[in-house]
């Protein structure tokens, strides 16, 4: 199983791809995780990383697209993966694609999680607040003005990925804001589970 999920910071995306990784048996290739341990390992990557991230930016695509190659070359993502955070741009899609077709790849499901973003920064100072309260640090893009810059990059650059797909008739759309346990299964059914 191969899957995009998409969405706007905040939507969940993390929490489901926990679920769908378990019950498939596949990983979660997350950018952002990837680029968070490439900046605290103090890598090349993570330099340059650092400071784009931390102002709420987004890394740029040759960065990204070369993460995510060579983690398709992993033997845990030889069975499938799910991919979280990535494309964020059609030019990342359009690369993902030619990119699945050089290694005889081809994805299985699409899936945006559909949010209001009025209820998002609430969850974001909730995950914070959790977060804190289990004695975990909080990430330096959970701040208010941080949360706002990526909301603003993911309009302006993540959401016409969207239609890409959609235009391509592959995208499914869940409700992002029902409950945790109804998100799972609106998921599963739209991958024909």
């Amino acid at each position: 199983m191969r899957l995009i999920l998409l969405g706007a910071p905040g939507a969940g995306k993390g929490t489901q791809a926990a679920f769908l990784c378990q019950k498939f048996g596949i990983p979660q290739i997350s950018t952002g995780d990837m680029l968070r341990a490439a900046v605290k390992a103090g890598t090349p990557v993570g330099l340059k990383a650092k400071a784009v991230m931390e102002s709420g930016g987004l890394v740029s695509d040759e960065i990204v697209v070369g993460i995510i190659a060579d983690r398709f070359d992993e033997p845990d993502a030889k069975k499938g993966f799910i991919l979280d955070g990535f494309p964020r741009t059609v030019a990342q899609a359009e690369a993902l694609d030619k990119m699945l077709v050089q290694k005889g790849l081809k994805l299985d499901g699409i899936v945006e999680l559909v949010v209001d973003e009025n209820a998002l920064m609430a969850r974001i100072e909730k995950r914070a607040k959790e977060t804190v309260a289990a004695g975990g640090t909080v990430r330096a893009d959970d701040n208010p003005e941080a949360f706002k810059v990526r909301l603003d990059a993911y309009r302006a650059q993540t959401a016409p990925v969207s239609a890409y797909y959609a235009g391509k008739g592959t995208l499914k759309q869940v409700d992002g804001m029902m409950p945790i346990d109804d998100v799972t299964k609106a998921i599963d059914k739209a991958l024909g589970g």
